[in-house]
């Protein structure tokens, strides 16, 4: 099969390039107007009852998402009063707003701070308003008072705006070091070039899916930043293992058309396999309901396609045209090696040893893992933002100093006629419900019970059961019951995802080797690795180690997030497996002893993964600089997970591992033999045995 993909594109190359030229001028003028199509909600089950009642608000009372006006001042000044009061006539007029309701045209003791500091106005604003374009008009000092505009209305835009402006930084960050990293990987600029050009591909390619998707369904913009640096690592990774592939057969004598099918035969099962296993993990995303996390499985499945193919048929031809000339601009003295010394001799020492190796590593990760079992689940709102932002200040302040805000309340909806002094009373007499108002709509009623506690405290979350179970005929809502909901429908799904994972990724490893202990042995490696990264994401992003210096506040983790780093991590440890066993199988089909096989596999396979997962770790870490702390936790854990898995895995656990099972690591039945005879995808051309 590959051979055959090898020789189509050895014999096609000028016609793939040009090919590929038109169709990528194509995607990247209609991939960018996925930007204006692309949402920043999507965290919520649209089929739970908070969503309904949620919908309810929406329909009859207009919705509850409002703009809080923080005003700072004496309140008791006459100056401040007076601007106070101009400032509400403003609201009130503005045509962007309606049912403004502020502390200097209702003197109610809710919206009044207790030391006299604070007071604040709430509005509706009106669809298609930019919250950009009120601030501009309101925020600041105003004579005697600051204002300050957040609450629910603002935390999706300036979560939304705050992302975009870290992907430049981001960007502007990873990029330098990339390239920097790039040539010196390749030892050319030449073939630096290379993976920047599939990476484009990929990455045009995908904002051109997401343009459609985003016409006929809803799509997270977050989805951008997955595109970005999924796009451009695994490019990375394909053009080490293609070039080095290339030029490994250029040296030993072949020709170029020769060395181009050869690579493709070769390195191109290895990307097939290695891209099939990634997007099977992210795929699995598909299997929850909240489109943030479907978003990220349209993307992560479009990128890894695009450049897996692109790998497998642009960059050969690229290869093809450029021959000798991929050494062209040779910035070291010699091309690098194609096996590594070190790696080497880190297999050989775990091979002789492989206990001793393993223990330790072993034990590092697993305490490295206890954290996870105090963790703590939670979702996004306006804590995720620096203290600096907008809507961060307004939240602080309402934390703070007004405890009773409606904000915070429980919704709940009738839509069917209620006694409400009766309804009132009931919800009033709930343990944890502080105050209890009733507003009354033509065709509903909606009952706000503030809860004593924290919304999202288990005192709330145990206030929101009880009116749920009490039998009365309401839709229950609001950000206590968005969080339930949401962590109903992760919690009742993960099962099948994990159980997705692993069938799939021990179907394809069986199909890659013919083995049924591989598979295994992969998959508790990866748990093992992953495990340890989600404990030390318990610490950092939980427990608030480290938080001072990443400028972020410790929060309970989001549920969505770790289920995307789940996946993600997974997938991409993975794509290393995949690349070490490829050479290992690769060596003992032709001879090597299994000693022989992983210790030369791992040496020529060793540098080719530490640098990709260095070059992927670095524009992903890079994320570890935004202003958002989900964000930041899906940079340095998913960073932080290839970099173990790159290291501890790949170069210790594997071989070790390898070692401990000797010949029955490659074992199966007789049955399943001739089931991977029949159906597993390997290459029957002659390999040369050197290889």
């Amino acid at each position: 099969m590959f051979g055959r993909i090898g020789r189509f594109v050895t014999g096609h190359a000028k016609a793939i390039l040009v090919v590929t030229v038109f169709v990528l001028a194509g995607a990247g003028a209609f991939g960018f107007t996925a930007f204006g199509k692309l949402e920043s909600q999507g965290f919520d089950d649209p089929a739970s009852e908070s969503t309904q009642a949620a919908e309810l608000v929406k329909t009859h009372f207009g919705g509850t998402d409002s703009l809080v006006v923080l005003i700072k001042g004496r309140l008791d000044e006459p100056a401040v009063r007076q601007a106070g009061g101009e400032l509400t006539g403003q609201l009130t007029q503005d045509p962007d707003l309606r049912e403004v309701v502020s502390y200097f045209n209702t003197n109610a003791p809710p919206m009044r701070s207790d030391d006299g500091q604070y007071a604040i106005a709430v509005a509706k604003v009106n669809d298609g308003v930019e919250i950009e374009n009120l601030r501009e008009r309101y925020d600041g000092v105003r004579g005697p008072i600051e204002v300050t505009l957040g609450g629910a209305a603002a935390v999706s835009t300036d979560i939304t705006n705050q992302v975009g402006q870290d992907l430049l930084v981001a960007e502007a960050i990873a990029v330098p070091l990339i390239l920097i990293l790039l040539v010196i990987a390749f030892g050319s600029v030449v073939a630096a070039l290379l993976p920047l050009a599939i990476g484009g591909i990929a990455i045009l390619g995908t904002f051109a899916e997401l343009a459609v998707l985003g016409s006929i369904t809803d799509v997270s913009v977050f989805a951008i930043n997955l595109t970005t640096a999924l796009g451009m690592g695994l490019a990375i990774d394909y053009a080490l293992l293609m070039v080095s592939r290339f030029r490994e057969e250029l040296a030993q004598g072949a020709s170029i058309d020769d060395a181009t099918t050869r690579t493709v035969q070769t390195a191109g099962r290895t990307i097939f396999f290695s891209g099939l296993a990634v997007m099977a993990a992210l795929a699995v995303l598909l299997i929850f309901p909240m489109y943030f996390l479907r978003s990220f499985a349209y993307a992560g499945v479009g990128v890894v396609a695009i450049a897996m193919i692109a790998a497998m048929f642009v960059l050969p031809a690229l290869l093809k045209a450029l021959g000798y000339r991929i050494n062209a601009g040779r910035v070291l003295r010699r091309t690098p090696s194609v096996e590594s010394k070190f790696w080497g001799k880190v297999a050989g020492s775990t091979m002789r040893r492989p206990a001793r190796a393993a223990i330790p590593v072993v034990i590092g990760l697993v305490l490295a893992a206890i954290p996870l079992l105090h963790v703590q689940f939670g979702s996004p709102d306006d804590r995720v933002l620096t203290t600096s932002a907008d809507t961060r200040i307004v939240g602080d302040a309402l934390r703070d100093h007004f405890p009773n805000d409606d904000s915070r309340a429980i919704r709940a909806i009738a839509t069917t006629p209620v006694d409400v002094n009766a309804y009132t009373q009931q919800l009033s007499a709930f343990p944890g419900a502080a105050r209890v108002t009733a507003t009354p709509g033509e065709n509903a009623t909606m009952f706000s019970i503030v809860p004593q506690s924290d919304p999202r405290s288990a005192q709330a979350e145990e206030l929101v059961s009880s009116i749920r179970a009490s039998g009365m005929d309401l839709k229950v809502g609001g950000d206590t019951a968005v969080l339930m909901d949401t962590q109903d429908a992760i919690g009742s799904r993960l099962p099948l995802a994990i159980l997705l994972i692993a069938l799939t990724t021990f179907v394809l490893l069986f199909l890659f080797t013919g083995s049924i202990l591989q598979p295994l042995r992969a998959l508790l490696f990866n748990v093992l690795g992953l495990s340890a990264t989600l404990g030390l994401m318990v610490l950092v992003f939980q427990d608030g180690w480290l938080s001072g210096f990443l400028g972020f506040t410790p929060l309970p983790l989001d549920t969505s997030m770790l289920v995307l780093l789940f996946c993600i991590t997974f997938g991409l440890s993975m794509d290393y497996e995949v690349f070490v066993l490829s050479r290992i199988k690769e060596l003992r089909d032709h001879g090597a002893s299994a000693h022989d096989a992983v210790v030369t596999g791992l040496s020529r396979t060793g540098r080719l993964v530490s640098t990709a997962a260095v070059l992927l770790a670095v524009s992903l870490l890079a994320f570890g600089t935004s202003g958002v702390s989900f964000i930041q936790l899906f940079g340095i854990g998913s960073g932080l997970a290839i970099l173990i898995d790159a290291t501890l895995i790949r170069g210790v656990l594997v071989p070790a591992g390898m070692r401990l099972l000797g010949k029955a690591a490659w074992w199966s039945p007789g049955f399943l033999r001739r089931v991977h005879n029949r159906v597993g995808i390997q290459e029957t051309e002659r390999v040369p045995a050197s290889v």
